[in-house]
């Protein structure tokens, strides 16, 4: 699967509910996520992630009701 990084406003999430989709099977779009990095104070969610195109990552994103501010199909040095 292909790897990407997208970026978008933490918003109402909170650190408990980012552990509990950092260990979320893969979802009816095919996406997992790799990574969630987040800065509460800036309101700033990093998502890494393997999905099959980036489409399935908008699709994930779309049904949470969550706006991305940028995507980016992305390599990884890890295996």
């Amino acid at each position: 699967m292909a790897k990407f990084i997208d970026a978008h406003p933490m918003g109402k999430l909170s650190a408990e509910i980012l552990h509990k989709l950092q260990h979320a099977p893969k979802d009816e779009f095919g996406v997992v996520h790799s990574d969630i990095l987040y800065n509460k104070e800036d309101d700033k969610l990093y998502c890494v992630l393997e999905a099959p195109d980036e489409e399935a990552v908008r699709k994930h994103h779309a049904a949470a009701g969550i706006e991305i501010d940028w995507l980016q199909k992305v390599e990884s040095t890890r295996n």
